[in-house]
């Protein structure tokens, strides 16, 4: 048992990995405002906002958000500050590529991005892009979005574009961030943009058809880019752990994770295609309502095995957990599990002995570590990196001790999933960098390490608690915890 100074017991220090990376994350949606400047065209976020103000916490928008797109050499200074290893961001479609299409590519964009991912590199920052965070051209909305099969090659031509122009630079990309939530989530009820509600048709259009084009976008980099630049692409999957509510409620659990894998089968598994038990049971409850086919549009095999494996790494996003059960007649079941639920008859609540937080996000720690343990189980010992992670205030509080704890806690169990399970886990993102706009709860959920000031023309960036704990883990590389 080793002792500190005074004598007191204490627990050996505990160390991430050597080369483990830390970093933190925002989207472009969320954090770069100027909305209309130069030529850049509206997203499908802009067009929502600004139609649908009621469908929005505070009624407000993006507009302005950070205003990162003016400050982004602050954005820089504060990551720096924190001792970040890396920033993931998001590029804009719309502000890249003002038309949606290739033909065209905005100078002011460009130079925006070569901006940032220069002055990251220079401050010795790595910097990480997400392709797409939600933001579709309004361009591309109109002629049918994620239900129209053309956007797949459309995302190529955009991702040849952002490879062609970053790639030297940039090593790590994300195809989509959490497709479960701008397909599944924006079509349940249409109260995210694009703001249609097609549930149980629309979301599992959109659902093949981004499988489709991450796995164009994956070839393309494997074909024309990865000899030059030897990089890694994925995406990032957003998961909700899934207890069973009791011993017979186990098989619905099981169901669930893979409602929430519905967007790692293809890519992961060694068979390809959908999750069995989801394909079946969506192909039997359609004949029921007496569809022809599926509405959970199948593959074919030439399809299955173009997607199958267009990954370099499994890229995880995970806030909190759920308890699954059958659930009672009448019972309203709501989108907040961030899957279909309503699709198979179950309900998914937090279980009272878990930490209340903000809203949908309950803190269950092992959630992490359990999420962690069935995707190895299911698609073996690969490249795991913590993408998203993080906890909200509904207040800009500085003296953040439950965001700082939240971490604590997810950070310890990650560790264990590392030591104690072996899982080959080599990065941590916090969500997020800094307070932005979070979607439907706009300026009322508080995220960020770093405070904004949203009433402040300057955006004042104010660091919290939780960013000094942050950057205190990073520092050391480790968890020091001490019992007295």
């Amino acid at each position: 048992m080793l002792r500190d100074s005074d004598g007191a017991a204490c627990v050996a220090r505990r160390t991430f990995p050597a080369g483990f990376k830390f970093g933190a994350a925002t989207a472009a949606y969320q954090v770069e405002g100027a909305w209309n400047v130069s030529d850049k065209s509206p997203s499908i976020w802009d067009t929502f906002t600004h139609d649908n103000p009621d469908l929005i916490a505070d009624k407000s928008n993006g507009d302005v958000a950070c205003d990162s797109y003016h400050l982004w050499e602050t954005d820089i200074a504060v990551a720096k500050e924190l001792g970040l290893h890396f920033y993931r961001f998001s590029i804009s479609w719309p502000r890249l590529l003002p038309n949606g299409h290739s033909n065209y590519v905005s100078e002011d964009g460009k130079r925006y991005y070569n901006n940032l991912i220069n002055g990251l590199i220079a401050n010795g920052i790595e910097p990480v892009v997400t392709l797409y965070h939600w933001d579709l051209p309004q361009i591309l909305q109109d002629l049918g979005g994620w239900t129209n099969p053309e956007l797949a090659s459309w995302f190529e031509d955009y991702a040849e574009v952002a490879f062609g122009l970053f790639g030297d630079r940039v090593k790590t990309w994300l195809t989509f961030n959490e497709p479960v939530s701008f397909c599944d989530v924006a079509y349940e009820g249409g109260k995210a943009a694009p703001g249609i509600a097609l549930p149980g048709i629309g979301n599992y259009i959109c659902a093949k058809v981004v499988m489709l084009a991450h796995a164009r976008a994956y070839r393309l980099y494997d074909s024309k880019f990865r000899l030059q630049y030897r990089g890694k692409v994925g995406l990032t999957n957003h998961h909700l752990w899934c207890e069973p509510k009791n011993s017979d409620e186990e098989e619905n659990a099981e169901l669930m994770r893979n409602v929430m894998a519905l967007y790692s089968y293809p890519i992961y598994s060694k068979t390809g295609g959908w999750p069995p038990s989801v394909e079946k049971r969506i192909a039997q409850i359609s004949e029921q309502e007496g569809y022809s086919q599926s509405r959970l549009p199948p593959f074919t095999r030439e399809e299955i095995e173009y997607i199958k494996g267009t990954f370099d790494f499994y890229g995880i996003n995970y806030y909190t957990s759920r308890v699954v059960e059958t659930a009672k007649p009448g019972e309203n079941l709501t989108w907040v599990s961030l899957s279909g639920s309503s699709e198979f008859g179950l309900a998914l609540t937090p279980d009272p002995s878990w930490k209340a937080g903000l809203a949908w996000l309950i803190s269950y720690p092992p959630g992490i570590r359990r999420q962690l343990q069935w995707l190895k189980q299911k698609f073996g010992d690969i490249e795991f990196q913590i993408m998203e992670n993080g906890y909200a205030t509904s207040e800009p509080v500085m003296y953040d001790d439950e965001r700082v704890n939240y971490y604590k806690d997810h950070l310890e169990q990650l560790l264990l999933a590392i030591n104690e399970d072996k899982i080959f886990v080599t990065a941590y993102t916090a969500w997020s960098l800094m307070d932005n706009y979070e979607w439907n709860s706009g300026y009322t959920s508080r995220f960020g390490l770093v405070n904004i000031d949203f009433n402040d023309p300057n955006r004042k960036r104010t660091l919290r608690a939780s960013a000094h704990y942050y950057a205190a883990v990073i520092n050391s590389h480790s968890l020091d915890l001490y019992k007295r």
